[in-house]
């Protein structure tokens, strides 16, 4: 058990803070979002989608470099434990969803799962959100693009390839640590490495379009597990891979370094000196085209290595996906009269 870790919340005008000997554990909650939107909308150029599902806020994970730990913010709680243990659930997606593929301004883009949170994080397992959501852009033939660290996608393979025979579908599954001890030490309630590499193999297997993500790249920890993550991934079947440099927006920035100075107190400097010398002395930079590539001469080694072994296994040389067909989104005709073509 956890105890309770906030940074201060810069929306809210007072703090709290505990007494050593009185910080309560910092248990599960679920709360329901009672707003009518499911589909959030991105514009940041740098960013490779447009629209995104979140059927949660907030993720059991807890990973320390979480770029989605400030979003926490705005809804009152705090980047630190409470978005790992204060979840909120959208209240009757699939019904919202249906709600906004209706809309006459829809023209069928494709829709990210998800943008702050994992979808497929261990809630998922009863709660059966983005289940129910990826059952809705079945039913309306919307392309899709999946991101996750959860093996527990696996249990959604028959829905998935339904979506892959009908629409474009892509999956990408996030392993950013190969070692075991590191990983558990920034992604305390993850799937270890190796599993995520399972369920790749299992989504290649079953013929859907999957690749790997390094995201993020964690200096000091992820650049000599580069060469091992991609040979792994390709012999699972991956046909893509990516390298994101780690951001450390806003809260991320303190809830990460307490977190590996605890965790990995040898490496934390090690790790922290690297991060400002791809961000030019600084341990962020928000500016759009640099802050997921990073800069400087560590910056560019990092990517060089990455590109070398990508193109040593044939990675991003093409995909498995259907090509984005533009008539594959439709409503579905649900009056009495049949749809004559």
């Amino acid at each position: 058990m956890r105890p309770v870790e906030n940074p201060p919340n810069p929306w809210l005008t007072e703090s709290v803070e505990y007494l050593d000997e009185h910080v309560p554990v910092a248990r599960l909650s679920v709360f329901e979002d009672a707003t009518r939107s499911i589909l959030s909308t991105n514009d940041s150029p740098d960013v490779g989608f447009d629209h995104s599902v979140n059927p949660y806020r907030g993720c059991i994970h807890g990973c320390l470099y979480c770029y989605a730990r400030p979003s926490h913010e705005y809804l009152g709680f705090g980047a630190g434990t409470d978005f790992e243990r204060n979840i909120v659930i959208k209240r009757d997606p699939q019904a919202l969803l249906r709600q906004a593929f209706d809309r006459k301004s829809w023209k069928g883009d494709k829709v990210l799962f998800s943008g702050v949170t994992d979808c497929y994080q261990p809630l998922e397992a009863s709660y059966r959100l983005t289940r129910s959501c990826l059952e809705v852009c079945l039913e309306y033939r919307n392309p899709v693009g999946i991101v996750t660290k959860g093996p527990l996608i696996e249990r959604d393979l028959d829905l998935l390839a339904d979506l892959h025979a009908v629409t474009s579908l892509n999956v990408s599954v996030s392993i950013p640590v190969w070692d075991p001890d590191h990983a558990r030490a920034v992604e305390p309630f993850v799937a270890p490495p190796r599993r995520r590499m399972e369920t790749i193999q299992r989504l290649a297997e079953a013929g859907l379009d999957v690749g790997l993500n390094i995201g993020p790249m964690i200096p000091g920890l992820s650049d000599p597990d580069i060469p091992t993550l991609l040979s792994r991934a390709a012999d699972a079947g991956a046909t893509r891979a990516v390298l994101i440099f780690l951001r450390l927006p806003g809260s991320v920035l303190p809830v990460f370094e307490k977190g590996i100075r605890r965790n990995l107190p040898l490496r934390a400097d090690r790790i922290l000196n690297l991060v400002r010398d791809a961000r030019g002395g600084k341990l962020n930079d928000p500016r759009f085209g640099h802050r997921m590539r990073g800069e400087g001469p560590y910056a560019q080694a990092s990517r060089d290595l990455f590109e070398h072994h990508v193109r040593r296994l044939g990675l991003n040389q093409g995909s498995r996906a259907r090509p984005l067909e533009p008539r594959s989104f439709r409503r579905p005709n649900r009056g009495p009269q049949l749809e004559l073509f």
